[in-house]
């Protein structure tokens, strides 16, 4: 099973960034997406899920109304774009499957599957 995050960068206060993640290894459709986020000296924190069954989403409340997550089954990859971003949205961003197909969950240790993480810095 191999997760690729890629679209990490610099970027300024209030500007967009879009992160993808390409799954591969299992039935992408079967399982639920999320994306968390780890800043410096902070433990890694939930940011976003979509369910597999229905495209349902969930987001944390930091980023919920300026963060947006999709899914696109045909071409196994899941994007986080991210608007209006803020100092505090600097952190390394992971994309990640729980331990088994058809099972959600918003928490870290229920995922078994992570990508190498990609680097979002928000400068003021």
């Amino acid at each position: 099973v191999q997760l690729q995050a890629s679209g990490g960068g610099l970027v300024q206060a209030g500007n967009p960034l879009r992160l993808s993640c390409k799954f591969s290894g299992l039935a992408f459709s079967r399982y639920d997406m999320g994306w968390f986020r780890q800043a410096p000296g902070k433990e890694r924190e939930f940011v976003a899920r979509v369910r597999w069954y229905d495209g349902e989403k969930y987001y944390a409340d930091s980023v919920k109304g300026r963060f947006t997550i999709a899914r696109d089954n045909a071409e196994n990859t899941v994007h986080l774009e991210m608007n209006s971003l803020k100092p505090e949205d600097t952190a390394v961003y992971y994309c990640a499957a729980p331990k088994r197909s058809a099972f959600g969950s918003q928490a870290a240790d229920m995922y078994r599957y992570w990508g190498q993480g990609t680097l979002v810095t928000v400068s003021s």
